[in-house]
């Protein structure tokens, strides 16, 4: 387990302010040092040399909205207009935002995985389902309006190692609705490492939206319904079990709902790397509301909007009651 900010320009957070920081043994209410994953700095030393408090928190921009599409009813694309520091921030997998209407109060801050983000034009691309009062108000967004983006954050995939460790091989991605739009830069990320790329995508739309990343930089594309109910399909069933058998896969990635990603845990072989959305509910993306905490075996609490883990572990001891 580690924290996706450890280390950074945003660490420490306002977690050591309170004693619930994710790695620091003493910024979580130890009397001794006890460190055991070393992310590169002692984040103590840095909340002393601060002067005994958190760095700053994320700031949020005006944006434009440059381009707008329907591809379909409940389906919104936004090509945004952005700073260029934010755009270089946005460009890794698990990247995402948070979005809000310029006329709404911040309670409406929706967060968003950037599906692309173009540096040499300033510009990020997302993909918003409508699902509710505060994705209504993204809707009604029209091109040349003004959006307020709060980022850059970056734990939107679990299994970021995995992901930046796979290369020379064949990649699998298996991607679901909404879920598509953050598995494109992982797409892109495993292509870069010189990997084939074999892809199962169950649009859930009309139309597949990102057919055009798909067609770039994956060999082999198949169209496939993974779910049917709360169980995969016989049809998903049997070519994920033809893949595994003929191919010697590196790496699956599981862009969907969290029952899809478990459901393919519990099918593929333990030995096989796997990375995954975060379906995690986050409204701060700080660590802060506590909206995002899931709670494990032993009354341990993991804050996922900050902890970085294996997928595997994301359902490990999980207390769903």
């Amino acid at each position: 387990m580690n924290c996706i900010d450890a280390g950074g320009a945003y660490c420490p957070c306002h977690l050591a302010e309170t004693l619930d920081c994710v790695l620091c043994s003493q910024l979580s209410g130890k009397e001794f040092c006890q460190c055991k994953d070393w992310c590169g700095v002692c984040i103590y030393d840095q909340y002393i040399s601060n002067g005994n408090k958190a760095k700053n928190l994320r700031k949020t921009y005006t944006c434009t909205v440059f381009k707008k599409s329907l591809p379909d009813k409940n389906l919104c694309l936004l090509t945004l207009k952005a700073p260029e520091n934010l755009t270089r921030e946005l460009i890794y997998p698990g990247s995402f935002i948070f979005l809000r209407n310029i006329e709404n109060a911040n309670y409406y801050d929706v967060p968003i995985s950037i599906m692309e983000a173009n540096i040499d034009k300033s510009t990020l691309k997302i993909a918003i389902k409508l699902n509710g009062t505060k994705t209504k108000n993204l809707f009604k967004l029209g091109e040349e309006n003004q959006v307020l983006v709060r980022g850059p954050f970056s734990n939107g995939i679990m299994g970021l190692s995995n992901v930046y460790g796979a290369k020379n091989g064949t990649s699998l991605i298996i991607a679901r609705g909404i879920g598509i739009a953050p598995s494109i830069p992982v797409i892109k990320k495993l292509y870069s490492n010189n990997n084939k790329i074999i892809s199962i995508v169950d649009t859930q739309f009309d139309g597949n939206f990102s057919k055009k990343y798909f067609d770039d930089y994956s060999s082999d594309i198949v169209n496939c319904t993974t779910m049917k109910g709360e169980n995969l399909t016989d049809k998903f069933k049997t070519i994920l079990q033809d893949l595994l058998t003929t191919e010697d896969i590196n790496i699956i990635h599981c862009g969907g709902p969290d029952i899809l990603i478990y459901k393919v845990l519990q099918f593929v072989d333990k030995s096989i790397n796997f990375s995954c959305c975060n379906n995690s509910k986050m409204n701060c993306g700080e660590g802060i509301c506590s909206s995002c905490t899931k709670h494990y075996k032993n009354d341990v609490v993991k804050r996922l909007c900050k902890v970085q883990m294996d997928p595997r572990d994301l359902f490990k001891d999980r207390n769903f009651i």
